[in-house]
């Protein structure tokens, strides 16, 4: 659980995953192969190259920042951290919904205006700073979404009902506490990202059995993503508009 190959392997492993080989990767990315080669033999890679990669895999590129243990550019980042704590009522609004309302809440994210950053964007607390491993890139894609290990916790049992402490997800981030396949499955959900895609980076296979995905829980987990660029208060107006919807 705790070991990590480092991004070299994980590049490869997304590129079998995706059944890319080194020439098909370099073109649909535009970067030259020698830099490829380079990145898979150990060279850290260049953020331009990763901005590149991230949609010849199909990945968010802050995602793939995380995956290559590399600090996301603010401009990347979530724009507002203070916003992270509404996304568990949000979501718990928000599965309730029926699809076209979902929607609605996803057209509203997406029409509010955004705001430049004035601030660098701060630094995890030093408990949410993680040594390499599988944990780690798990619960900084969650950061990535501007959760938490509490938001975490709470939106997890929203969209999946399980059922974890906030210690807990720090301990996966820190190593201590296994990812078992259904875990693997669920933290799925909640990023928005295949199974099998994490099961490629991670080596965890997923579940032999899963139930069908929850369209709610893929609508929400949608969402999440389109309000990490959004202030606290543009969030708190969606949990609000959510809220409304649900009564209505």
């Amino acid at each position: 659980m705790t070991g990590h190959p480092g991004f070299g392997a994980l590049l490869a492993r997304l590129s079998d995953h995706r059944k890319l080989d080194i020439s098909d990767l370099s073109e649909r990315a535009g970067v030259t192969g020698f830099e490829l080669q380079a990145v898979l033999g150990g060279a850290v890679p260049r953020p331009p190259l990763l901005q590149r990669l991230a949609p010849a895999l199909d990945l968010h590129t802050a995602d793939l920042f995380v995956i290559a243990g590399i600090a996301v550019p603010d401009e990347l980042a979530p724009f507002d951290t203070k916003a992270g704590s509404q996304i568990p009522s949000l979501a718990g609004y928000a599965t309730a919904l029926p699809p076209d309302r979902r929607r609605q809440l996803r057209r509203l994210a997406q029409s509010l205006p955004r705001h430049n950053r004035t601030q660098p964007n701060p630094p995890p607390p030093a408990r949410e700073q993680y040594q390499p491993s599988y944990g780690a890139l798990l619960i900084g894609m969650l950061r990535n979404r501007n959760l938490n290990w509490t938001a975490t916790a709470k939106t997890l049992y929203h969209l999946t009902g399980r059922l974890l402490a906030a210690a807990s997800i720090g301990a996966i981030g820190h190593g201590r506490k296994e990812v078992t396949p259904d875990l693997l499955a669920d933290f799925a959900t909640l990023l928005g990202v295949p199974a099998h895609d994490l099961a490629a980076l991670t080596g965890i296979d997923p579940p032999d059995q899963t139930p069908p995905q929850n369209p709610a829980a893929a609508d929400v987990a949608e969402l999440i993503w389109d309000i990490r660029s959004l202030t606290a208060d543009q969030v708190q107006h969606i949990s609000d508009k959510a809220k409304d919807l649900q009564q209505a």
